[in-house]
């Protein structure tokens, strides 16, 4: 069956501005305004060394001038692949208002101390998981949280060692509005030097 026709409203390349970040800024708030539990879900792929790619969704926690920031463990597949491939793209779809926001760019560790204060913050049952999980290991039955919590009964619970934050920083970012007759509006905003460069992509 197919969808419904899209009614939205258009994006031109004019009113994309020049900042890529000022216009992902407006269309989260607006995302978040119709879906506030999803709309920072996100799709990140990364890729192996062999360019063998790999596909999850992770939660965003931030986003700025300097990138976009997600919390994980350490040793787990998208961790691995990053530290043998360090390029990533993630695409965000929010359907109430057809739209997605496709970012690519180089992905590197934030510092202990930036993970340490969003550790802290937490809820302890969040944190605990972080310790009880050996994420993407293969295990043999269900994980669970008894030991943990006899083992940090007396006081806070550290952030583990392998776990903590990665940020990327876009090189490029795609706009996709969705519009009547597939015509779709795509806008790029792809990085030189210090500025971007917008051109509009066919459908």
């Amino acid at each position: 069956m197919d969808r419904p026709i899209h009614n939205q409203k258009p994006l031109h390349l004019p009113d994309a501005g020049k900042d890529p970040f000022t216009l992902f800024a407006h269309w989260f708030a607006e995302a978040t305004q119709a879906d506030p539990q999803n709309a920072a879900v996100v799709a990140f792929s990364t890729a192996s060394r062999e360019g063998r790619p790999s596909l999850r969704m992770v939660l965003l926690k931030e986003y700025g001038a300097n990138g976009f920031l997600f919390y994980t463990n350490y040793e787990s597949r998208k961790a691995a692949e990053l530290t043998a491939n360090p390029f990533a793209a993630m695409t965000f779809w929010w359907p109430s208002q057809e739209r997605q926001v496709r970012i690519e760019g180089k992905v590197q560790k934030i510092s202990v101390e930036k993970s340490d204060a969003y550790f802290a913050g937490r809820p302890r049952e969040s944190q605990l998981s972080a310790w009880a999980s050996p994420q993407s290991s293969i295990i043999e039955g269900p994980v669970t949280l008894d030991k943990l919590h006899e083992r940090f009964s007396e006081g806070p619970v550290p952030r583990p060692a392998n776990w903590g934050g990665f940020i990327l920083t876009p090189e490029s970012f795609e706009f996709w509005q969705g519009r009547a007759s597939r015509l779709h509006d795509r806008i790029r905003f792809t990085q030189t030097g210090a500025a971007w460069q917008t051109e509009r992509l066919a459908p």
